[in-house]
């Protein structure tokens, strides 16, 4: 249902001629499977859209799944294997991988691990650049004290420096900036001014030089966020396929906007 659903607001978004649409069904389909959205509070766009694309793939495998069991069936054939692959991991899944050392021994160790939207730490509370704050994602880290790892040639937890690279770039890349950060028991935003390109990011830095290529990208999308964490407003920046023209969302409000207009210190997610 909420495939069917994601389906149909797709379709009347790219095919009816109104001036908007309201993705009304969609939601009333997704609060079903997640009642903490429907109520009417603020929630944050990057839980939605993990949600969101965590529910269509799961989905989707499912129905291929049942397709491939009625098919084989049919045909009196043996067992089929089943694709954990949909379109959505073809889309937005990339491949990072984790190379943990030894202080002590020097031994290396490779951890995989698969995402779907990059949580970028801002390194500045007032302006900084998307190339920044990947560099502090991907910087080399030490493990100490409670964080230490176990080391399988001393046998023992040791101190450890760990280093995350890129193997596998999406075909979307997701970044979600980390404007919201705790202080003692309080919340609080950040309003960090973040420069970030419009065409050609540059990954290359961070991605592995033999598993990784055409890690060049484009905008596509962004999300915005103003007020506080309580009581805030979201917006969108798109760029039409086609026409390559930027359009502002604002709910029922679409405008179309120059180029310069794209670059905001209301940042919140990034799409390229």
């Amino acid at each position: 249902k909420l495939v069917m659903a994601f389906g149909t607001l797709m379709s009347n978004m790219w095919c009816r001629q109104s001036a908007c649409v309201s993705p009304a069904g969609f939601r009333s389909v997704f609060r079903k499977r997640y009642p903490t959205f429907s109520q009417r509070t603020q929630h944050d766009a990057q839980e939605f859209l993990i949600c969101v694309l965590s529910e269509l793939h799961e989905a989707l495998v499912k129905v291929r799944a049942q397709l491939q069991r009625r098919c084989v069936t049919e045909a009196g054939a043996g067992r089929a294997s089943v694709s954990e692959t949909s379109i959505i991991t073809e889309l937005f899944e990339g491949q990072l991988c984790y190379e943990i050392t030894c202080l002590t021994c020097r031994t290396t160790t490779e951890r995989p691990e698969s995402f779907t939207v990059l949580s970028l730490p801002l390194p500045s509370k007032t302006a900084c650049s998307l190339q920044d704050c990947l560099a502090s994602f991907f910087r080399k880290d030490t493990l100490t004290m409670n964080n230490q790892v176990h080391c399988f040639q001393c046998g023992t937890k040791q101190d450890a420096a760990v280093k995350g690279t890129i193997t596998k770039a999406p075909q979307i890349i997701i970044f979600h900036l980390k404007r919201f950060e705790w202080q003692g028991e309080s919340e609080r935003k950040l309003s960090t001014d973040i420069w970030y390109p419009l065409s050609n990011l540059d990954l290359s830095p961070y991605s592995s030089p033999h598993r990784c290529r055409d890690a060049g990208y484009s905008l596509g999308a962004v999300v915005n966020h103003t007020g506080l964490l309580d009581h805030g407003h979201y917006t969108a920046f798109c760029k039409h396929v086609a026409t390559k023209t930027w359009y502002k969302f604002d709910d029922a409000e679409i405008t179309e906007i120059p180029d310069e207009l794209v670059q905001t210190d209301t940042a919140y997610l990034l799409f390229y």
